[in-house]
């Protein structure tokens, strides 16, 4: 124990010197720091957009706001059962994402009329293979005697 506190602090009495020991490297020395000078402290930007299809009935939304650190926005979509979620949220670095969702009743479907389906002709009838009969094999030898029991 007393050799391994040795050798460490041998280790940190060298580094400290700015030499690095035989057998290991030299710490690298700080590298300077490139500012990015494209950086934002106060970024903001606000965007929304609507699609309302009424051939295949989607519908959605989305809008959103950023002041700094904090976000709000909403969106809304067509659930599968018709009814509309509505979720807002709000983001910031004092209360997280918080997102309060709501629903609306369901929303009548646009109907979309099939494409028509040509009919095709009924499959011709297969005929099943003709069975081929063959006559039985002839017996060409007789059965074997019974044997009689012996007794002594």
């Amino acid at each position: 124990m007393a050799f391994k506190f040795v050798v460490l602090a041998a280790l940190v009495a060298v580094a400290s010197a700015g030499v690095a020991p035989i057998g290991y490297a030299a710490a690298p020395a700080l590298a300077k720091v490139a500012v990015d000078t494209d950086f934002d402290p106060n970024p903001q930007y606000s965007y929304s957009y609507d699609i309302q299809d009424a051939l295949t009935g989607d519908s959605k939304s989305q809008s959103e706001t950023r002041n700094g650190d904090v976000v709000q926005g909403s969106y809304s979509l067509i659930e599968a059962d018709g009814t509309r979620r509505i979720v807002d949220y709000t983001a910031d670095p004092v209360n997280g994402f918080n997102a309060v969702v709501h629903k609306e009743a369901a929303v009548a479907k646009a109907v979309v009329a099939a494409p028509a389906i040509a009919k095709v002709a009924a499959p011709l009838a297969y005929a099943a293979p003709v069975a081929r009969a063959y006559a039985a094999p002839v017996a060409a030898y007789a059965a074997p005697l019974a044997r009689a029991a012996y007794y002594h």
